[in-house]
This record gives C-alpha cells, structure tokens and sequence, in this order.
C-alpha cells in the first residue's frame, strides 16, 4: 500500500490547493514531510542507505520494445555533504521486483550488490602517517582515476521463481563500476562522461539476459512536491505558493532497460501485457557492533570498521506505488508493510481497509469543506481506489472506469492476488504528448498504468483519493477536484531523453541561493474585459527578483503571458493588465523567482480559476 501513503512526498500532500478564489487565496496543495516514500517508516528513517523512495515502471519512450524500471533510495541527498557523501551500502541488497502472473509473488527478482573499493588509509600526502579523508584527491576524469580514492563496484544477478524451490540464479554482470557521486566541479570537472561510461560498462552482451541495461549511482531526486502539506493537514488555510522541497537533493538509483518480451510471462506479451513492479532493500538479519576501544580492522575492501553483519538476509524496505505507504497505511504499521511481501496484503485487514476508508479524504473534509467520497453511494468501500491500488484498473475490476488499463485480469496467465503494486500495461503505446496527470489528463501511458519520471503523482494521487474515479459526482465537487494539487507541477531539472531517464545529479558546487519558499498574494480582477493582476506581500523580501505570469491550459500546459520585475523592496510587482473577452474562463497563476540565478527556486501561486466579466 507504500503507492498511497509512500513516499512521504505526496499522500498527505495531496491537500494541496483547493478552493480557490478569484483573489488567489487558494489552498497550498499536495506535499509531505518526506516524499513519495522517503523516511516514512520509522526504521528507515534510522538506516537511509536502504530506505526506498520511489519506483518507477515505463515503456522507454527512445526503446518502445523495452520497459525500463527505476528504483531510488537514499532520499534527502545534499550534493555538498562530503567528505563521505552517499555510498550504497555493501551489506545489503537491493532488488526490482517482477510480477507477471497475478500471484502477488516475484516470478523475477532483479539484485544489486555493491562493493568498495577504498583507498584512502593508503593515501600518502606526505604527512609521517598514512591515509586521507578526502573522497579524491584531484580532479576525476574517469572511473578508474586514481585521484578517486573511494570508489564502488557492483553485481546484478537475475533470480527467476525466487520464493519457489526452483529458484535459479545468474550472476549477469560483475564488477560494473559506480560513477562517483557528483562532488562539485573542482573534483568532477564533466560528470556527463562518467555517466556515459558506467552506462556503457552496464550492458548485458550475452547469456539469457542479453539485451538489458543496466545503471547504478547517483541521480537528481525525481520526486516533486511540496513537503509543507503535514501543517495543513492540521487545519491551516495556507495560501502560499507550490515550493519543490526537493529541489536540489540527489538520491541513488538502479536502473533497467529491459527486453519486453523477458518480462511477459511465458515471454508472450499479448497474451500476458500486465506486470506489477515494486523495490525491495534487505539487510543481514544480525548485525554486531564493534567493543568499546576495539583496535581499528579498515581495509582497502572495508569501508566500514563499526558493524558486522551476518546471517540471513532479511527484507526492511518495500515501495511500489508512490505515496501508500506514507499516506494510507497506519504509522503503527509502516514498519510492518515495510518488511511484507505483496502475497500476505489482502490479509491484513487494516491494509485493506485504509484503501476502502483512507484518511486523507476526512482530513479534506473538515479542513476545506470538499465533500467525503467515501461517504457517497458509489463511493462506499472504494472500489476506485481497490482497482487503482490492489488489481489494477480494467472494464471488470472497475467497470465505472470504461477502459481496459492495467487490471491484472488481463493477463491470460493471472491467479487473481489483489496486492498493492505498480502496475503497468506493456501493450499501451508510449504517448506521443505525455501529460503530467497521466490517466486523469488523458495520457493512457501514465500513471497508474505505470509511472514515468514526470508523471505528477502527487496531484494525481491527491484527486483519486478524493473521488475522481468515483462515478456521479456533483459537477461542482468534481471540478473542484480537478483542481486539487500542490503547485509544484514538474521536477526542478530536465529529465534525459533516454535511460536512465532520471537527470544527472546536482553538484556539490552548485549555487543554491534563492531556494527559501517564500509567502504572497497574487490578486486577479476583471472589468469590462480588462483582467488586472499583480503580485505583492511577498516574504522574504526579494530584492533584485521578478514574477511571471502563466495561463493554465486545460491540458495542464502553460502559457506565459509575461514577467515585471520586484520594486526595489523586494515586496510587490507591477500591475498587468491585458484584455480578454467577458465570459472567458481563465486559469492563471505567478510564479516568483527570488533570484536570477538559474538555480533560483521557481515559487508557484495556487492555479487560480474565474470567469471574466
């Protein structure tokens, strides 16, 4: 159930702006304290090399005949936090999960294991005793340069029936390298060439895997949201603007690119088009502190001189769905779902019951008024959400929904185990116009038939939790649910164009001034034709910055219609005023960057909707 409370970015984000009025008093929208599932369950907040933020599952855009699969862990990276930055941790194991036959079982179990490769306590800098603390000792121009005095390497095995006796595992790729992570531009003067070659060094060239691709190491954070939603959870009518709380973080990543036809099952992909997707992380079930005053043991393939694990390996991490986790399931079981196999979700009534009754719409209701879909008739139980979340979505499974999507009963093969997975329908072409809403805007390509790194899952998530699919909805309630979201509509870097998809990560070097959320009010009125609009009471203070002025387009698109510098205070722009014809619907926001810096935050006024006069 991680999709609908993971990644504590979203869930309870999804409150975000809601009514809003023609003076631009909108509701903050969708955001949570952590992310789609970063630091939602109270171990991994403990042990964040394993802790699993997001997952992602998409016919590769540049590849149509491949799926490619995502999963990130490690949330919250500060790009300048040296000098031991963000290795993965080489006592654990971290997996992407297949499911091709409706069981709720893995019928492939994709695994990463990471080794070190640390040179430091050799390093001489001609001082009388050896050893360095520093991550590199000179520019790194390559994956093997000898100024990287820490390093990673990796494994990918390929296990097929992994919880069956007849488990098989291959051992497809061994010792690839990790680009380093990106420490700032005096140690890594071109990071593109070392993201290059790792990808280069992750092809599989032959045996039953040929084909497939592989990466691991460190990536912008994907996930975009406003964290502040938990404040309005408690009742604040907040009409700040969308602010990405995760800008400028990095996590890591193991990619795939993927042979279709590997993942169906019985390799038939019309027959069997539906997979469920989810990411596991596991530690050694024993883990043994090193004595007090114990001598030190470091070597060259030991980072670490303070635990020894031991023992078998154990699962302490769980995502598929962004946001289910964190927002649906019970903070008393986060823990719980975090170590449970998607076989053992149906049995666990208060799992289930948090999708059929889910919390996030009755704190909606009695903090902005939107009426409580779970109360409604078509909305009792909640067999949107069921569909959504534990089957997939199909004309059987939710026949309100009209449209045959990623319903595990598609497939010919299918044992019928509802589970909370990331389901996708390999057969839906790639989309030619991508939209951030996914499913809900139109774009049968998108989540939550699947998830592409720029679907907008937190407003997504936010409208389906209160009714969008629900069918016979009051016009009224149903527009202003289409108006849900957290004002942040895109990540703060452009994605790649092909895999791995995700940006590269932010240096340690960057600049990072202007990133602080700021408050205002944006004012929109119309006479006669004419819409005023300006902006003003903008805290802090913005001297030296400016706003631009967007109209929403129906498809979520937006068209700038300009942008006026700040006064000299900082506190107010200019007016603007354009005509339009009376009895136009218009949909417009300002955004207010408090710098001109390019790596200056972009602060979103709530999407605010009326008619001209």
């Amino acid at each position: 159930m991680k999709s609908l409370h993971h990644r504590s970015r979203a869930a309870v984000a999804l409150l975000a702006a809601v009514a809003t009025t023609a003076t631009g008093a909108a509701l903050l929208g969708p955001g949570t304290g952590q992310a789609s599932s970063h630091r939602e369950a109270p171990y991994t907040l403990t042990d964040p090399a394993v802790d699993a933020t997001d997952v992602f599952a998409f016919s590769s855009p540049d590849k149509p005949d491949t799926v490619t699969l995502v999963a990130n862990f490690s949330p919250g990276q500060d790009p300048s936090d040296g000098p031991n930055f963000f290795p993965w941790a080489t006592d654990a194991r971290y997996a992407i999960n297949v499911d091709n036959n409706g069981d709720a079982k893995p019928d492939i179990t994709y695994r990463w294991t990471f080794k070190d490769i640390d040179k430091r306590g050799a390093a001489d800098h001609g001082t009388e005793v050896k050893g360095s603390l520093l991550y590199n000792d000179g520019p790194v121009t390559s994956l093997d340069d000898p100024n990287l005095l820490f390093r990673q390497t990796y494994d990918l095995q390929v296990v097929t029936n992994p919880t069956t006796t007849g488990a098989a595992t291959a051992t497809v790729l061994t010792d690839v390298p990790v680009p380093p992570d990106n420490v700032g531009v005096a140690s890594i003067p071109n990071y593109v060439p070392l993201r290059d070659a790792a990808i280069e060094a992750g092809k599989v060239g032959g045996g039953p895997a040929a084909g497939v691709q592989s990466f691991a190491g460190q990536r912008d954070d994907p996930f975009f949201l406003d964290i502040r939603v938990f404040d309005l959870l408690y009742g604040g009518n907040m009409s700040e603007t969308g602010f990405n709380s995760l800008a400028e973080k990095n996590v890591n990543t193991v990619a795939l690119q993927v042979p279709k036809r590997m993942l169906a099952s019985g390799g038939d992909i019309s027959a069997n088009p539906v997979i469920g997707v989810w990411s596991t992380s596991e530690r050694p079930k024993i883990r043994t502190f090193q004595e007090t005053g114990a001598a030190p043991q470091t070597s060259e393939a030991r980072s670490s001189d303070q635990v020894d694990s031991s023992g078998e390996f154990v699962q302490v991490s769980r995502l598929a769905a962004p946001l289910v986790n964190e927002v649906v399931v019970p903070a008393s079981l986060k823990d719980y779902f975090n170590r449970s196999r998607p076989d053992q979700d149906a049995g666990l009534p208060a799992l289930v019951g948090r999708v059929q009754d889910p919390e996030v719409p009755a704190l909606i209701e009695s903090i902005y008024k939107i009426p409580n879909p779970n109360k409604s008739a078509m909305g009792k139980d909640r067999p949107d959400l069921v569909a959504t979340f534990l089957t997939g979505i199909s004309k059987k499974s939710y026949p309100p929904a009209g449209a045959d999507l990623n319903g595990i009963d598609l497939n010919r093969d299918n044992a019928g185990v509802a589970s909370e997975q990331l389901r996708l329908n390999m057969a839906t072409p790639v989309s030619a116009k991508p939209t951030r809403l996914g499913v809900l805007g139109g774009d049968l390509a998108g989540f939550p038939n699947g998830r592409r790194p720029a679907d907008d899952t937190v407003d997504i998530e936010l409208q389906a939790l209160e009714g969008a699919l629900v069918p016979d909805q009051d016009p009224a309630v149903k527009k202003a649910i289409s108006r849900l979201g957290d004002g942040v509509d895109s990540n703060d870097k452009a994605f790649m164009a092909s895999f791995p998809y995700l940006a590269d990560p932010h240096a340690g070097s960057d600049p990072r001034n202007g990133r602080s959320p700021v408050k205002f009010k944006q004012n929109f009125t119309s006479q006669g034709g004419t819409v005023t609009t300006n902006v003003s009471g903008i805290t802090p203070a913005a001297p030296g910055g400016f706003v631009q002025l967007y109209r929403i387009n129906a498809d979520g698109s937006s068209t700038g219609l300009g942008s006026m510098n700040l006064d000299s205070s900082g506190t107010t722009s200019s007016t603007k005023r354009f005509r339009v014809r009376p009895g136009t619907e218009l949909t417009l926001n300002y955004r207010v960057f408090t710098t001109r810096v390019s790596a200056a935050q972009e602060n979103r006024g709530v999407a605010t909707t009326f008619t001209v006069r």
